[in-house]
């Protein structure tokens, strides 16, 4: 029988120790025969805690909807693991679900309200547009209206070559107040006396002189200036106590009519015509007047009339009333002179 000590077999050594680093004996100081040495497992850290996410609950979910049910977003330690084809152990993989109004970012998000606005807007859009189209179709679809003829009158001429002096003829006369006033002015008729500012034969009249005639002076000389008078003319006489006044007063072409209004408002000569056509009138008053500074009485009569730029006054006093058919004569003479 062997006296060596039996070896022990592989099956009954005991499991080896686990050495940290910084404990293991140096080679030189290991006795025995070179044995393999197990390298230590790692130490493995722990995993850090993480906490668990809030729990988030849709705001406008009804109580007891699945919508209101508290939800946790799955842990990814928990996850299990996937098989070697991709596919995960244990089930289908987990899905974070979101409750409606909810954003990614977990804040409930707002409704969203209709636009009535933008409604409108597209509703009459469309609507102009649908019009448009059927009114384009009904007319497109009507026979053309054929237009008129073109009516053109043609030009024409005279077959004959036109005379000047019967142009000239039948032209309608320009009047005469453009030459000497004076002529203008009806003559005094025999038999009569001098009266007056003008008592023979008619002469001309200053502005001045007007004015003077009325009881006003200083305003009617700013009247006749205001007026745009231009020149008078005129003749006085007396027949028995009867005194006549006749008068041509010429103005611009632009202030005759206010001329003939003011001559109107002065004598308030417009009531009758004397004759036709006439731009005015003739009056007598049945009511007696005082001279200037004098208790005297006398009747009044006046005519006034406007041809052209030229304006005529005719004035009567007399004792008793005036003869309106004489009145009336008198003035048709002078507006005859005027033509």
């Amino acid at each position: 029988m062997s006296t060596e000590p039996a070896e022990p077999s592989p099956d009954d050594a005991p499991p080896p120790t686990a050495v940290p680093p910084d404990d293991r004996p140096d080679a030189a100081e290991t006795a025995g025969p070179a044995e393999a040495v197990v390298p230590a497992a790692p130490v493995v850290p722990a995993a850090p805690v993480v906490p668990a996410p809030p729990v988030a609950v849709s705001p406008w979910a009804a109580p007891g909807s699945p919508a209101a049910a508290p939800y946790a977003h799955p842990d990814p330690a928990e996850e299990p693991a996937a098989a070697s084809d991709g596919v995960p152990v244990g089930g289908p993989p987990a899905f974070d679900v979101l409750v409606a109004g909810e954003a990614e970012t977990g804040a409930p998000a707002h409704e969203r309200r209709p636009r009535p606005v933008l409604l409108l807007t597209s509703a009459l859009v469309l609507g102009l547009l649908l019009g448009g189209g059927v009114g384009y179709a009904i007319q497109a679809g009507r026979p053309p209206t054929p237009l008129p003829p073109l009516q053109v009158a043609l030009p024409r001429y005279p077959a004959a070559v036109l005379d000047a002096a019967a142009a000239a003829e039948a032209a309608p006369k320009p009047l005469a107040i453009d030459g000497d006033l004076r002529k203008l002015v009806l003559e005094r008729p025999g038999g009569t006396d001098a009266w007056g500012d003008n008592p023979d034969v008619p002469s001309w009249i200053t502005v001045g002189e007007l004015a003077e005639r009325t009881g006003n002076a200083k305003r009617t000389f700013a009247d006749f200036n205001r007026d745009g008078f231009r020149r008078a003319a005129g003749v006085d006489w007396k027949q028995g106590e009867t005194r006549y006044r006749v008068t041509l007063l010429q103005y611009g072409p632009d202030d005759a009519d206010r001329a003939l209004a003011e001559a109107r408002g002065m004598h308030g000569a417009a009531a009758t015509k004397f004759a036709d056509g006439v731009n005015g009138g003739y009056q007598v008053e049945s009511e007696p007047e005082n001279w200037a500074e004098s208790t005297e009485k006398y009747y009044y009569g006046s005519a006034v009339a406007r041809r052209g730029t030229v304006v005529m006054e005719i004035e009567v006093f007399a004792p008793q009333p005036v003869d309106a058919a004489a009145l009336k004569d008198l003035a048709k003479k002078q507006w005859e002179r005027l033509a």
